[in-house]
């Protein structure tokens, strides 16, 4: 058997000590019980530290009649999950959808089925996903840019040194997972980015050697490993990380905030997968004004979501700054892209926008 690391150990034990309690009560004719927290912004608070935790909102679900299926599919993943912890091998979320077909009545028929209950495995036993050894189907981000990686070879484990300034008009792409991952750099600051054509124009320009910086591509709501990848590199060379996304509620409150302090829906593993020291650079309601840009009519779902974001966001809430942004953008009534800049030149983002509000950094919002 493979040996483990502390995080598999953390999984593993979390595993047998649930299944020894099943096992224990069916044996005193006992109904056996699974515990959980329930997975919703309804039970999400905002903490000190900087990120969105779970309160003390739990649903049990007890062997019935009526919960069999649910209660074998729960256990029959939390074995799959040991045996790979056990072999050192790995499964992505589609494949444990497939696996469950060999399960008999207890098979999954669609994949929100296996998905779901792969999140209360992670909840209920405070651990990630990739510690249980389940990785997503969904691409990281991409990074260039003045740091070198420290990886290792899949082989014979030893050291590999991957520079992100050698890639010429590509990028390195984030690692599904990135525990183990090392990093070099005498960058100045982190800046994540929402579209991929902004971040390729960037990349394009080498607008890093110019600004002494670490670009990474988020591409929309940053998955996991890219959120992990970025809270790891913060962490471990204490430089400044700026976001710069589109001016609407949709960067803001769904891009921007799961970055800066993860998301309701996966609230218990929060702590590790935000980047509590992120600031907003842009795009911001004043710089629609300041910088004259182009603007499209606010949709009514984007209204939806801004007035949700004041009313139910914990995070949102907390900020009074952020408060008067939003109540800003909607009183305004409209909404702009990051290629908006692209009116006064192609190349007006790396020679006027950055420059200027990197000598504000002190000013973007919380």
């Amino acid at each position: 058997m493979a040996k483990k690391d502390m995080a598999d150990n953390k999984a593993a034990v979390g595993i047998h000590k649930t299944a020894k309690e099943i096992y224990d009560k069916a044996l005193k004719g006992q109904k056996p019980q699974l515990k959980m927290p329930i997975r919703s912004l309804g039970n999400v608070t905002y903490k000190k530290e900087g990120y969105l935790s779970l309160s003390n909102q739990y649903k049990t679900r007890t062997l019935t009649y009526n919960t069999v299926k649910g209660f074998a599919q729960t256990l029959k993943m939390m074995s799959a999950s040991k045996e790979l912890i056990d072999t050192d091998d790995h499964a992505s979320k589609r494949e444990m959808y497939y696996i469950s077909k060999n399960w008999g009545p207890a098979r999954f028929d669609e994949q929100p089925e296996s998905d779901t209950v792969m999140d209360d495995i992670e909840a209920m036993m405070c651990v990630n996903r990739e510690q249980l050894r389940f990785l997503p189907e969904e691409k990281g981000g991409e990074v260039a840019g003045q740091l070198i990686v420290m990886d290792r070879d899949r082989d014979t484990a030893k050291p590999i040194k991957i520079d992100c300034t050698g890639f010429g008009s590509g990028a390195y792409s984030i690692p599904s997972s990135v525990e183990h991952l090392g990093f070099q750099t005498k960058a100045k600051f982190i800046l994540c980015i929402e579209t991929a054509g902004m971040f390729q124009r960037l990349v394009a320009h080498n607008y890093w050697r110019k600004a002494n910086c670490i670009l990474i591509s988020m591409g929309g709501v940053p998955t996991r490993a890219t959120r992990r990848f970025v809270r790891r590199l913060a962490d471990s060379i204490k430089i400044p990380v700026y976001t710069f996304v589109d001016g609407d509620p949709y960067g803001v409150a769904n891009i921007y905030r799961t970055l800066k302090v993860g998301s309701g829906n996966a609230a218990h593993i929060n702590e590790f997968f935000c980047v509590p020291t992120a600031t907003f650079m842009g795009i911001t309601p004043q710089d629609v004004n300041d910088y004259k840009l182009p603007t499209h009519p606010l949709k009514e779902v984007d209204i939806k979501r801004a007035k949700d974001a004041l009313k139910n966001d914990p995070f949102f809430k907390f900020h009074k700054p952020w408060v008067a942004a939003i109540e800003a953008m909607i009183k305004s009534g409209v909404r702009a892209e990051q290629q908006a800049l692209a009116k006064h030149g192609l190349n007006y983002v790396m020679d006027v926008y950055l420059p200027e509000k990197l000598k504000k950094a002190d000013k973007f919002l919380p």
